[in-house]
């Protein structure tokens, strides 16, 4: 199982980040040129959100039946003194939910305003928080914090 959730926790990512950033395209666009806020605008908003959501759930199970995060609640004394238990045993997680809170919110709040212009500038600002968190929060290869691949596989 723990195979399949790493794999699936590496595939969503990338549906997070594409959706993440194309609502932020989104909202800019409208905000800047006052555009309507259309169906599309709305199906982007809450795809945005609902693949955030799903990616949140997947990591939080991922959480919980890591070995590596085994390791670090049962060594946590050895393990704080490794920076990669210390990033992916409370870093990673809690800016991930930090993330995806502020991201849910800026989603909520742009779906019950009125005004077009006020659900784009909501969606934009709350989605530009949300999408910093998580990119600094997400082990890139190239990241000091601690590299994984792109991809996972099995």
């Amino acid at each position: 199982m723990y195979p399949v959730l790493i794999f699936s926790h590496s595939i969503v990512r990338w549906f997070v980040v594409v959706t993440l950033l194309f609502a932020i395209y989104r909202g800019i666009r409208g905000w800047s040129g006052r555009k309507p806020f259309t169906k599309f605008d709305d199906s982007v908003r809450h795809t945005a959100a609902t693949f955030s959501h799903i990616q949140l759930m997947i990591g939080y199970v991922l959480y919980f039946n890591s070995p590596f995060i085994t390791y670090f609640r049962t060594h946590y004394k050895e393990a704080v003194s490794q920076f990669e238990f210390v990033f992916f045993g409370m870093i990673h997680i809690t800016l991930m939910t930090i993330a995806i809170f502020v991201l849910s919110a800026g989603s909520s709040i742009a779906k019950r305003n009125e005004d077009d212009l006020a659900k784009f500038k909501t969606m934009t600002i709350y989605y530009i928080i949300a999408a910093v968190i998580i990119l600094i929060a997400i082990p890139w290869p190239f990241s000091p914090l601690s590299a994984r691949p792109y991809l996972r596989d099995f």
